[in-house]
């Protein structure tokens, strides 16, 4: 939808409302640029330590980088060949460190990699790498396997091993969601600690006040388009691929600068019941995945340089991953154009210092870089992945205290699930009221499960709205794996503001349906009520024509 299509509908909803209206009459001491997972994490780990801080995108939460990447949290088992021991180190803990915090959300998963004749590494070697992998990651997943030529055959048929010579299982972690979901997750945990958060507000303007010492940020609220300014001490740039054009327009001068390469992801029908990653080197040599995703498959990655953000999947694009996927699977058909149900296209911000020059493309790292400009209060967060997360949410709290920002409590706890204690009442008071009896046939996860994962402490009002009126348990949508009490929360806290937000970011809905069912099942006008109410014909209007 354009600004102009959004500021005719002009849907704003109340908590969206409530957070512009505190921002106004109270305003904030840190304001971050930026929704994606670097400001997610740096709002939440600011409001839970005592910061006032506030968050702006100018697009959709996590509408960026963090709604396109593979889904995987993993340790970066690839660094070890360009021998960054220390990054795959610190990798492995983070990841060790997100399982345990989001048992339910960020889970083992087998990858099953087979090595072809000619590859640069003899497959024993690569072996050798994953033991390592293992021993870095303190021994905490399931040991590394070696695998015959034999072993692959029997145990993923579909492989075709015609080229192959020997391979290898590891582990690494997933997102039983999807990663928007999970960045939200953050998003929610940060405006529960009191954190403002406004989608769709673009940031136009910084001006540095020296007399003040305040920075003085121009910004519009794209839904209504009112213009409006904030008076804040400190800036966080998260701006992702944005961040350099913000640093320049901004008068700010950085060691790094990110270059950019474009992924693309097809979904396709599943592929292989083997629940593992079947992973293989490409013809680029990148790692090329081929992703569980409940009944679907992902299936990539590209890795392509590019100059901007403005990044859409080409033809070329759609044949490199059809024509590896269909070289290294024996398929009973090969895969074609007609196959995809969705795809998945980003640009990964690369962070490199200013003189480093970018031409062995595959050997770029996705570590994060943090520069602080201590006069302005100004920091700029470079590059960075999901499985680094938490550190990133750590250093700006350190950062920003360092600088002189309020910090009450440094220490807090500010990331996590509910713990153990909160997850069996919850469950015990799911059992009780019969929750599980509700759960679809064809949904192969229990309701109750379902439910803590994605709304933790939230999830109790479900079951509440369940027993109050059964109806509330039925799915609106015919093949996706959302009730109508859902759908309800949906609309009270999570600032859907146009129905893409909901089937793309907070769902994966978009993403595991073909859009011609999608658009066609009578269930998505329900949603559309749900969400938008008096709103929803003129918002179901412009995603079915965006669908076009």
């Amino acid at each position: 939808m354009t600004a102009s299509e959004m500021a005719t509908t002009r849907f704003s909803p109340p908590e969206r409302e409530g957070a512009l209206t505190r921002l106004h009459e109270a305003g904030v001491d840190v304001l971050i640029v930026g929704a994606g997972i670097n400001g997610a994490v740096a709002a939440a780990a600011l409001a839970g330590a005592g910061a006032s801080v506030a968050v702006l995108d100018r697009g959709d939460i996590a509408s960026g980088v963090s709604s396109h990447s593979s889904n995987l949290a993993w340790g970066g088992i690839k660094y070890l060949e360009s021998g960054e021991l220390r990054l795959v180190r610190k990798l492995c803990l983070s990841r060790n460190r997100l399982m345990d915090a989001y048992p339910s959300t960020v889970r083992e998963i087998r990858f099953f990699t087979s090595i072809r004749r000619g590859f640069r590494l003899w497959a024993i070697f690569v072996w050798f790498g994953a033991l390592l992998y293992w021993l870095m990651g303190n021994c905490r997943m399931q040991v590394p396997r070696y695998l015959m030529r034999s072993q692959i055959q029997r145990e993923a048929p579909e492989i075709a091993v015609d080229e192959v010579v020997g391979g290898l299982e590891y582990s690494d972690c997933y997102l039983y969601d999807n990663d928007s979901r999970f960045v939200f997750n953050f998003i929610r945990q940060a405006m529960d600690a009191g954190a403002v958060v406004a989608n769709y507000v673009a940031v136009e303007g910084l001006v540095w006040d020296e007399v003040t010492g305040l920075w003085q940020a121009r910004c519009r609220d794209r839904v209504s388009g009112d213009a409006f300014s904030l008076r804040v001490k400190a800036l966080v740039n998260c701006a992702g691929p944005d961040a350099d054009l913000l640093n320049e327009t901004s008068g700010i001068t950085t060691d790094h600068r990110h270059v950019l390469s474009k992924g693309i992801h097809l979904i396709v029908d599943r592929v292989t019941d083997l629940q593992k990653v079947l992973t293989f080197f490409a013809s680029d040599g990148r790692l090329f995945f081929v992703i569980p995703m409940g009944p679907k498959t992902c299936i990539g990655t590209t890795d392509t340089p590019v100059k901007n953000a403005g990044v859409k999947v080409t033809d070329e694009d759609r044949q490199f991953v059809l024509d590896n996927v269909n070289a290294m699977l024996d398929l009973q058909e090969p895969l074609t154009v007609d196959d995809i149900i969705a795809e998945r296209v980003g640009v990964r911000p690369l962070a490199i210092a200013g003189s480093q020059q970018s031409d062995d493309w595959l050997q770029l790292s996705r570590k994060h870089e943090i520069e602080v400009d201590e006069t302005r209060r100004y920091i700029s967060v470079f590059g960075g992945k999901l499985t680094d997360c938490l550190n990133v949410g750590d250093e700006l709290v350190a950062q920003l205290e360092a600088l002189g920002i309020p910090i009450s409590d440094s220490k807090a706890l500010w990331f996590g699930e509910p713990g153990e204690a909160d997850r069996q009442r919850f469950m015990l008071y799911a059992a009780a009221a019969e929750l599980d009896r509700f759960t679809a046939p064809h949904v192969p996860e229990p309701l109750s499960r379902r439910f803590w994962r994605r709304y933790g402490m939230a999830a109790f009002a479900l079951v509440d709205a369940i027993k109050a009126d059964p109806r509330e348990a039925e799915l609106v949508l015919s093949e996706a794996e959302y009730t109508r009490a859902e759908l309800r929360l949906v609309a009270q806290r999570e600032m859907v503001v146009e129905l893409g937000d909901f089937m793309r970011r907070r769902s994966k809905i978009e993403q595991v349906v073909r859009r011609t069912k999608l658009t066609a099942d009578p269930g998505l006008r329900e949603v559309a009520e749900i969400l938008f109410g008096a709103h929803a014909e003129a918002l179901l209007e412009a995603y079915l024509r965006d669908s076009v």
